[in-house]
């Protein structure tokens, strides 16, 4: 199934700098792992230890994924993914 995966600025260059990129899978955690095999620095810079990053936000739909079933959580036919990593500061 197709799912649009919205890249921020930060993360572009590692995606050949496109801002969205179309994945596969019926899970955030398998539609990722379709994006790492085109993009595999992406995976470098999202996971650490074989899950997200503590600073990299993941939302589907506008809800965080976290709060979900986290990389285990359904993805419908179509749905969006939108990866934000935390920006620290003052």
């Amino acid at each position: 199934m197709s799912i649009t995966v919205k890249l921020p600025t930060q993360l572009r260059d590692a995606a050949g700098g496109a801002a969205t990129v179309q994945a596969e899978g019926s899970t955030v955690g398998d539609a990722l792992e379709s994006i790492f095999r085109t993009h595999g620095e992406l995976r470098e810079r999202l996971y650490a230890n074989g899950d997200l990053r503590r600073f990299v936000n993941v939302y589907l739909g506008g809800e965080d994924i976290r709060f979900l079933d986290g990389l285990d959580t359904e993805v419908p036919e179509g749905g969006e993914l939108t990866i934000l990593p935390a920006v620290a500061g003052g």
